[in-house]
């Protein structure tokens, strides 16, 4: 893990091989890497655990759909906390990639009951920007100051 700390600023780098039963233990780790630079700058919103989640379901589409769970490719994560509360994190890939409009809409009828599809979805909602970009295999999310964790 590479960490940096500024006056204004505090940026993580890390990485981690595409094993399913890393990612909660990863997300764990870089959570409480972070969470001084949230508490201090988000006033206890609530928004670190939509960070966390949002985050969560990056890595696991990065894992699991962008490098098939092979353990021999990486997933690198970069996080930026400013004091004015915004939070930006970037998840990539070294898959093939995907086009957004390609994938099915989860609140379709026909998949509603279906256990996956959910998560770019919800990584959507629960930040207030995310692009995708080099063809899906980069996930940019960000947390604006003064936006409140949705109910």
């Amino acid at each position: 893990m590479s960490q940096r700390h500024e006056l204004d600023v505090v940026e993580l780098q890390q990485c981690l091989a595409s094993r399913v039963p890393d990612i909660s233990p990863f997300v764990d780790q870089l959570m409480r890497s972070l969470k001084p630079c949230i508490e201090r700058s988000r006033d206890g919103d609530g928004s670190d655990v939509d960070i966390a989640i949002a985050v969560s379901e990056a890595i696991a589409n990065a894992v699991i759909h962008g490098n098939h769970e092979n353990p021999h490719k990486w997933v690198y994560v970069d996080c930026r906390c400013n004091l004015e509360g915004e939070v930006t994190i970037t998840v990539r890939d070294e898959g093939e990639g995907f086009e957004l409009s390609s994938l099915p809409d989860p609140t379709d009828e026909a998949h509603l009951m279906l256990a996956h599809g959910r998560g770019i979805r919800m990584m959507q909602a629960l930040m207030d920007e995310v692009t995708f970009q080099e063809h899906g295999t980069v996930d940019e999310m960000r947390k604006l100051p003064g936006a409140r964790s949705r109910p």
